[in-house]
């Protein structure tokens, strides 16, 4: 047989056409790898690897599932570099499934489960018709907006709450390190969740107070009643479209505005410098999407603003001219991350 006539080895195209044609016909199934992942979290399979490698049997014993369709599914997240499979059958952990080990540092692991909920991923499979409205299709399906959603639903609530916190902590962190608190006696973190952001900022500044400011279900799970906090914080249920707490010297939006249209962005912008004092600064973090081609996190995030919520992920001058449109100035552009970008901003005029 002529090196002609040989068929190309399995998983190997014998053209540059059947390369791109399996190429985007992974593009397209990608939901699977969605699933899978989800279902390795949900399974505890990285705490389960967390003290060595172990076989399927051992796994599946472990999590009580079945061995085989459980090897298939590990099979196809290694794929990606999630979990490792070595020339014995057994799996080890790698760097990229570290943070779906729950309990640690940095653990993505209840993220990871929350974005493929059902809130999240039905809306997807209807992405065409946001794009011909122009709106979210989450309150078609659902029948009332996403936030509505989670302070109706405690589960899902819950849960969402818990991983945008753990999912925003290292950004958190990045923030504090960036921003000079040295001059600034008190903040109001904006729609700050569970506090994640202002007790970073509280702890590496022990001379500071603080008021973390979001919906009364949201600051009811605040994470802030900590030894080292005690005295310097409050937190308070409101409406930031309303008004926000007044007279601070620094006011943080972390994760905010992306969730809302350019008008409801401006609402909110303006509500907070109308709680400014002249000397006040504004804090907007968020990821600033880049030119180019090129992958980013933003950009992703970007399409599931756009059918569950109605937001938008930004570039840097996008968000620069919201604030001027709210009646801010431009100080400073902060990049302490890949995840933290900041603007500073100051009462224009």
């Amino acid at each position: 047989m002529s090196i002609a006539d040989r068929k190309p080895e399995s998983g190997q195209s014998s053209s540059p056409a059947g390369r791109e044609t399996g190429q985007l016909l992974e593009l397209a199934m990608g939901y699977l790898y969605s699933a899978a992942l989800s279902s390795a979290a949900r399974l505890g399979i990285a705490d389960h690897l967390a003290d060595g490698p172990r076989t399927v049997e051992e796994l599946a014993a472990a999590t009580r599932t079945d061995a085989g369709h459980l090897y298939r599914l590990l099979r196809y997240v290694a794929t990606k570099g999630v979990f490792h499979e070595d020339e014995t059958g057994r799996f080890h952990l790698t760097p990229l499934a570290q943070p779906l080990r729950s309990g640690v540092p940095g653990s993505l692991r209840d993220t990871v489960m929350v974005y493929t909920e059902a809130p999240f991923w039905e809306p997807t499979g209807r992405l065409h018709e946001a794009v011909s409205s122009g709106a979210t299709v989450f309150e078609k399906q659902y029948g009332t907006p996403f936030y509505h959603y989670v302070a109706t639903d405690p589960e899902f609530g819950a849960a969402f709450n818990s991983s945008m916190a753990a999912a925003s902590q290292a950004m958190s962190n990045g923030i504090t390190r960036a921003f000079d608190f040295s001059q600034a006696k008190t903040v109001v973190d904006v729609g700050g969740g569970r506090g994640g952001l202002l007790r970073s900022v509280l702890q590496h500044n022990p001379h500071m107070t603080g008021i973390l400011f979001d919906r009364e279900n949201v600051v009811a799970e605040h994470v802030l009643d900590t030894p080292d906090l005690a005295g310097r914080w409050k937190a308070e249920g409101g409406d930031f479209f309303v008004s926000v707490p007044s007279g601070a010297d620094v006011y943080l939006l972390k994760h905010v505005l992306a969730s809302w249209s350019d008008e409801e962005c401006v609402r909110i912008l303006r509500t907070c410098r109308d709680a400014m004092p002249a000397h006040g600064r504004l804090l907007v973090a968020n990821p600033m999407i880049p030119a180019g081609n090129e992958p980013h996190f933003g950009k992703t995030i970007d399409i599931l603003m756009m059918t569950v919520l109605n937001g938008m992920n930004r570039t840097r001058a996008q968000y620069e001219e919201l604030l001027k449109e709210a009646g801010f100035k431009i100080v400073r552009f902060l990049e302490p991350s890949p995840q933290a970008a900041v603007l500073e901003g100051a009462l224009a005029g």
